[in-house]
Formats: structure tokens, C-alpha cells, sequence
């Protein structure tokens, strides 16, 4: 699945708070990976954004085969590859003063790490929902993917630009 196009220019939209009621009706703290909850229930209560769908990060190797573990990756010299599955918050945004200036600071987000964050569009999202978003950490040459294979080290350096980046979500609310 792609998860990665250019990020779009905000656009009108006079459905945005029916859409977003709609959204936020169906959600439970049951749906939203249990690391995140606080940060998506937050951006949640914002009038001016809602999400669409999240995801923590996972990192699957031989040592660790559940694919929703929120066990940090282990000190060895004995994994050489892990799976990771893309760490992402996709948002819809109001075309509003306010959501404009969410916009400008998420995509702030990716001064943590510009080599292995992106703000982006997923043409699928914006389809079903214009004013869509989405913060992923993912590196780079496999920024159109929603997994990658990565070796033990490498994976070790996503796993902490991901907790950086969760930590910058948490500082934008």
C-alpha cells in the first residue's frame, strides 16, 4: 500500500465537521494503539483536527514474532534484520486559521529527523477525506511503503526517531 505522495495545499471543505463527527463516533481508546492513545485523544479534542488512523511502530525479528509488540528492540549482536511497520498519524485538517497553523507545525515535526520523517498526503486517505495528512517515520528510501526490512542497527535508529517523534506529537498539544 502506499502511504507516501507530496503533501497537497489545504482546500475548502463545508463537510469538515459533519466528517469529523462522523469519525470521532466510531472510535474507542480499543482502536488506537495503547502508546499512543493520549496523543491521538489529543489531537482529537482540537475542533480544527481530527484523525483518521495512527499507528505506533513495530519492530518484528526473530526474538519477537508479535507483530503489535511495544517491546523495545533488545541489546544483541544477534538479530541481523527486523521488520519494521511504519510509526504514522494521519490527520484531517480544518482549512481554517487554526488549521493552518496545525498544518505549519506538523510539518515542523519533520525538522526532528528530515532523513526519516515525512509529512505527506496518501492519495487513498485524500480520496475518501480531503485535508488529509500524514506524519510517518519511515526511512526515507522506503518512504512508499508501510514496512521495511532493516538491519539491527539501522532499526535501533528508527526506534529512537520514532519515540522522538511521538515526543514531539505530545509537545505540539
Amino acid at each position: 500500500m502506499e502511504t507516501y505522495t507530496e503533501a497537497k495545499e489545504l482546500v475548502k471543505n463545508p463537510e469538515y465537521e459533519a466528517q469529523r463527527q462522523k469519525c470521532l463516533s466510531r472510535l474507542s481508546n480499543r482502536m488506537i494503539d495503547e502508546s499512543i492513545i493520549e496523543i491521538v485523544n489529543g489531537f482529537n479534542k482540537l475542533p480544527y483536527c481530527f484523525t483518521l488512523q495512527s499507528c505506533y511502530g513495530y519492530f518484528v525479528h526473530s526474538g519477537q514474532k508479535d507483530p503489535h509488540n511495544h517491546d523495545f528492540l533488545p541489546v544483541t549482536k544477534t538479530i541481523p534484520k527486523v521488520e519494521y511497520r511504519i510509526a504514522y498519524m494521519a490527520f484531517c485538517i480544518e482549512n481554517s486559521a487554526l488549521g493552518r497553523g496545525l498544518f505549519e507545525d506538523l510539518k515542523g515535526i519533520t525538522a526532528i529527523n528530515p532523513e526519516n520523517i515525512q509529512f505527506c498526503c496518501a492519495e487513498w486517505f485524500w480520496e475518501r477525506q480531503v485535508n488529509s495528512y500524514a506524519l510517518q517515520v519511515e526511512p526515507d528510501r522506503f518512504k512508499r511503503e508501510d514496512k521495511a526490512m532493516l538491519d539491527y542497527k539501522e532499526a535501533l535508529v528508527i526506534e529512537k526517531i520514532r519515540n522522538e517523534f511521538f515526543s514531539g506529537l505530545m509537545d505540539l498539544l
